[in-house]
């Protein structure tokens, strides 16, 4: 029980370090290579789990084998065109200007159904509504609506930009500063200390410190939790 308890713990660390190594976009939208990669670490992983009779170096070296597969497709499809359309295809206009392209629906062997299915997800329920829908070299779908029918902007509205330009993002997290943001929005830990002041709260009286570039903050102190009632002893 502890080989097979040391085995799986030992697996699953392999397989985050491998999908790191992968990058982010494992995480998404999959693309086919990408797609065929998880499906292979998933089946390799679960063999060395299941099976502790197997050499676990015999199923962890494939992993990592795929994973600088994956990477060098990757490599090669950013440094060629030609090798990314060849893995990943290309887009395809599926609908123009309210007009299903049938000859793309069925190269694309996709039904009726599956295209309404898609445009209901993107908030369309009325084909009529739709200047250009593409689908994606991932399998998705992206729509931009007719002039008529698209949702206007705020400068549309005539309506005045607020200050901050990027949003509020936690400074504090349950009295730990986040080094990351502080240096994203160039704020000393000195300054985070002295609004907390402000606020009547020490840094470890805060659930969450949040702060926009503008510099307008948001701090919610820690609720004082109850004692636990004693119990008499008799």
């Amino acid at each position: 029980m502890a080989i097979l308890l040391f085995r799986t713990l030992l697996v699953y660390v392999l397989i985050i370090i491998a999908m790191r190594l992968m990058g982010k976009k494992q995480l998404g939208e999959l693309q086919p290579s990408e797609l065929v990669s998880t499906i292979l670490i998933s089946n390799l992983a679960s063999i060395s789990i299941e099976s502790p009779e197997l050499p676990l170096l015999g199923s962890v070296l494939p992993v990592f084998v795929i994973v600088a597969a994956e990477i060098l497709v990757s490599a090669l499809c950013v440094r060629s065109r030609r090798t990314a359309r060849l893995v990943s295809g290309s887009p395809r206009v599926l609908v123009r200007d309210g007009v299903i392209d049938q000859a793309t629906l069925f190269d694309l062997r996709f039904t009726v159904d599956d295209l309404l299915e898609a445009l209901r997800g993107k908030d369309v329920f009325e084909l009529s509504d739709v200047a250009l829908a593409i689908v994606e070299t991932n399998g998705s779908i992206s729509i931009m609506k007719k002039f008529e029918q698209d949702t206007p902007v705020n400068q549309a509205l005539g309506l005045k930009p607020p200050a901050a330009k990027l949003p509020s993002l936690p400074l504090i997290v349950d009295g730990g500063l986040n080094a990351v943001n502080l240096r994203f929005y160039g704020i000393e830990p000195a300054w985070v200390d002295e609004q907390c002041r402000a606020a009547g709260l020490s840094r470890q009286e805060v659930l969450l410190f949040l702060c926009n570039d503008a510099r307008e903050t948001q701090i919610i102190a820690k609720e004082q939790r109850p004692s636990a009632p004693r119990k008499n002893r008799f």
